[in-house]
Formats: C-alpha cells, structure tokens, sequence
C-alpha cells in the first residue's frame, strides 16, 4: 500500500514538473524563434540596403562613363568639326565667288554633321532613359561608341534589341558590366578584334566577349578574383545570381561569357 502512495505521489511530482515546465520551454521556443525571425528579418533588410547601395554605385558609374564618353566626343569629334568649320569660313574669300560658294557648303555640310553628333550625344545623355528602354538598345549604345573610336575590327550578334523584357535593376549592372570588360579590352588586352554576343535562352541572358589580345592566366586571377578590374565585375554578377566563364591564356586571347537569370 505504501509503495502504491509512493509510485503515485512520484507521478504526480514528475506531472506537476511537466506541467510546469512546459510553460517555460514554450516561453524559450517562442523567444527563440522571434529572435531567429527577428535576425532574417534584419538580414533581409541589410541585403536589401546593401543592393540598393549598390544600384545607387551602379547609376554613378554609368553617368560617369557617360559623362567621360561625351567629353570625349565633344573634343575629338565636335571640337574638331567645329574648328574646321571657323578655319575654313574664315578662309573665304568674298571676291571669288565661285570658291567662297564652294567654302561655304563645305561649311554648312560640317555643320550638318557636327549637329547630328551632337544629337548622338543628347542620346548618351539620357542613359537611363537607355536602359529603361531595353538592355539591348544599351548594348547597340556602347557598341555604336566602340564602334566610333575605329581602333577595332567588331563582330556584333545582338538579339535583345527586339525583346520586350525589362529588369531596369539587372539591365544597369549588365550595362556596367559590359561598359567594364570593354574598358579592360581597351587598357590591357591590346586587341584587334572583339566580338560580342547578346542574346536569351532558357529564362537566362547571356553576355559574351572575346577579343584576340595578349591574354593572360586565369588560375591567378580565378584565384585572387582581383585585378584587370574583375573584383568589381564578380561582385556585381553575385548580386544578380550571375555566372561567369573566363578563358584565356597568354598570347590567344580572352572571351568572357556572363549568364544572368533574367528578367
């Protein structure tokens, strides 16, 4: 009889301490999951502030880039344009009719074109009107200006200027990335000849460039991801979900080829 009050006095002791401690783990579960929710929550956030610094980054660059192109243009082309218009109006002779006619349609004609450059460059101005009107019309943008410095033999596939998807976000890290691999080609590769591919399959955008430059090792540079200005263009595709494939090696070249999930 004693060892049944004892057994049932025992299971009400270990009852009473489930019931009371039930409470407490529950007070510790919920206190745990808030701070869990609490800290992806501010994880969350700090992503969210760390890439919208980042397109903030982004849009800065791109104007700067924009701005360095019109500069560019407007001293090696419209200067120019400009100065042989005032040199050759000012050599215009008002007593020889015919050669002063002569001059002066010359004249108009370098006005012409000096006008009609500097309606290319009100379209640079707008760059991200550019962008907000399609990545592919972006890609054209830089090539046409590529195009213009004569230095390179270019082969272009661009098959996003019909698309009707946007990302305005994704298109103007994917305009600086384009804007940084050509300013790479351009100080270190050497290069002759750069083709460049665009174009989107399977729900991803694709970016492709080779040149025929001077090459270099990939190992390293996969290696340390710095140098030639590739630090700056691993982190942006990382923050779009990118993926990048270098190839090169010394003396044949290098083509990078960028795959985006997109839009």
């Amino acid at each position: 009889m004693q060892n049944e009050t004892t057994k049932i006095a025992l299971l009400v002791a270990v009852s009473t301490l489930v019931f009371l401690l039930m409470p407490v783990f529950l007070i510790l579960y919920i206190r745990s999951y808030n701070r869990h929710k609490k800290n992806h929550f501010l994880e969350k956030q700090n992503m969210q502030q760390r890439f919208e610094s980042e397109i903030l980054q982004t849009r800065i660059e791109v104007q700067d880039q924009t701005m360095q192109s019109i500069a560019t243009e407007l001293h090696d082309n419209v200067g120019q344009l400009l100065s042989l218009t005032t040199l050759t109006l000012n050599s215009v002779n008002l007593n020889d009719a015919e050669k002063a006619k002569k001059k002066i349609e010359n004249s108009l004609s370098l006005v012409n074109k000096s006008i009609k450059e500097l309606r290319e460059l009100a379209k640079l101005l707008h760059g991200e009107q550019l962008v907000e009107n399609g990545i592919g019309h972006a890609i054209d943008q830089e090539i046409n200006w590529l195009g213009k410095a004569g230095t390179y033999e270019l082969k272009t596939n661009n098959l996003l200027t019909d698309s009707q998807l946007v990302s305005p976000d994704k298109d103007l890290i994917i305009l600086r990335l384009l804007q940084e691999i050509i300013n790479n080609v351009i100080k270190h590769a050497q290069a002759t000849y750069i083709q460049i591919d665009s174009y989107l399959e399977e729900g991803a955008l694709h970016l492709k460039v080779t040149e025929n430059g001077i090459g270099f090792n990939p190992d390293e540079i996969n290696a340390k991801k710095a140098g030639m200005g590739l630090n700056s263009i691993y982190k942006r595709i990382e923050m779009i979900n990118g993926k990048l494939a270098l190839n090169s090696a010394p003396g044949k070249g290098t083509s990078i080829a960028i795959e985006i999930p997109y839009p």
